[in-house]
């Protein structure tokens, strides 16, 4: 089972239609108990990293999926793929959950629309688990205005958008998507139904 953490910021459902979709059990998880009894957690995320990370402690999850996260497969997604990271600057320096080393700051795009909104291909960095099956130039769906900054060797995927941007990361088992799977597609599909089966 896969449990979707609810902190209060995410996109859950769109998350658990495309589970389902795929055939794979799914829970929406809003307490400690759901979240150790799955087999894995995907951590979606919508908004601004340090209101993010205020709900995660208000609900008592930080602690929770930090431990739970050296035991089993975690998929941060969006704005859930930035707090995997040690500290945010989102109108505030704000610490992150810390399971991969860097840090989420502003996407620098000359000549670009910021948010960066819409699909975009990605190239692949590194190959892990979750992108067998990926090709390059497949297209994904994005909504962000930050960006991970990270060692090339946790890089995955990127995208570019005036910038080389993050678009897959992974440390161990703790993987982090800048784009939405659940809106992307056969190739977000792949990635979510490569994750459900780790």
């Amino acid at each position: 089972m896969i449990g979707i953490a609810d902190y209060g910021s995410g996109n859950l459902f769109n998350v658990k239609n495309a589970l389902d979709f795929l055939g794979f059990q799914s829970e929406i998880c809003a307490d400690e108990r759901g979240l150790r009894e799955a087999d894995k957690i995907i951590l979606p995320g919508v908004g601004a990293f340090p209101d993010a990370m205020r709900m995660l402690r208000a609900k008592g999850l930080e602690r929770v999926i930090c431990e739970e996260a050296r035991r089993k497969p975690l998929l941060g997604i969006c704005l859930g793929m930035q707090i995997l990271f040690e500290v945010g600057y989102e109108f505030e320096k704000t610490s992150g959950l810390g399971l991969i080393e860097g840090y989420a700051d502003k996407l620098v795009a000359p000549g670009m629309k910021i948010p960066h909104m819409g699909w975009n291909d990605v190239e692949l960095v590194h190959p892990c688990p979750l992108t067998e099956g990926t090709n390059a130039g497949d297209m994904v769906y994005f909504v962000h205005s930050y960006k991970a900054v990270t060692d090339e060797r946790n890089v995955n995927l990127s995208a570019f958008y005036g910038e080389s941007v993050p678009a897959l990361v992974s440390r161990g088992n703790v993987y982090g998507a800048q784009f939405h799977p659940e809106k992307s597609g056969r190739a977000g599909l792949n990635i979510l139904r490569n994750f459900a089966k780790l």
